[in-house]
């Protein structure tokens, strides 16, 4: 996945955006194919929990963290306080106690701690499916409310603004970025593969990334949170 530019792009942008000093105990939840928590683990004390037996297999693993096999279950046999830094990318959209993790995310937190929340963008996906995907049913679809099928099962974008009042009582929103504002919106993939088309959509993007308006149309928005 990080070999081809769309996942490249998307971990290089949570990366520059996280800007994690070095030595954090981290907790990565939902982990999927491991590919943030193998990042991290270079420098970094990582757990990273991933329920799902069918990405053990393809999971990215040169360096070392922990993997436990579990989910929200073991989460809750975590005591308080324990991590300095938790993500949550790309999980939330795909479960119905939302607030049941949230709430169990929070509570591992150290005081100060950093959690990381990463999810599709109502407007960025719409774009995507009418403009990329020449699929204007799909892009209507999806502002219908009508869930979307995708690898990871049924798909149901939650709005930031629900995000923040449910965080509301123990977090501070520090950060809003966009994630791949541009880049699905061409359909040149050949170009997409040399470092002279690259390197400079990556500085576009990441200008970009903390403007409102084009936070507005990204793929995905990233939401970061300090315990209060």
């Amino acid at each position: 996945m990080v070999e081809q530019p769309w996942g490249r792009m998307f971990y290089d942008q949570i990366y520059i955006q996280l800007n994690i000093e070095k030595e954090k105990k981290i907790l990565d939840f939902g982990a999927g194919f491991c590919i943030t928590a193998n990042h991290y683990a270079k420098d970094h004390e990582v757990t990273a929990l991933e329920p799902n037996e069918e990405m053990y297999s393809l999971r990215v693993k040169e360096n070392d963290y922990t993997l436990i096999t579990q989910g929200i279950d073991y989460l809750k046999t975590i005591p308080d306080d324990q991590f300095d830094v938790v993500l949550c990318h790309n999980v939330l959209e795909y479960v119905k106690n939302r607030e049941e993790i949230l709430d169990q995310l929070v509570r591992v937190l150290k005081p100060q701690g950093i959690l990381s929340v990463i999810k599709h963008n109502l407007c960025g996906r719409v774009m995507g499916s009418a403009v990329l995907g020449n699929d204007p049913k799909a892009a209507l679809d999806l502002l219908n409310d009508v869930k979307e099928d995708s690898m990871f099962g049924d798909r149901s974008v939650y709005s930031n603004e629900w995000l923040v009042e449910t965080l509301s009582e123990n977090m501070k929103l520090t950060d809003t970025y966009g994630i791949r504002a541009f880049f699905g919106l061409s359909s040149n993939n050949e170009i997409k593969y040399t470092d002279e088309w690259y390197e400079p959509m990556l500085e576009l993007e990441s200008k970009a990334s903390s403007m409102e308006e084009f936070k507005k149309i990204a793929f995905f928005n990233h939401l970061i949170f300090k315990a209060v």
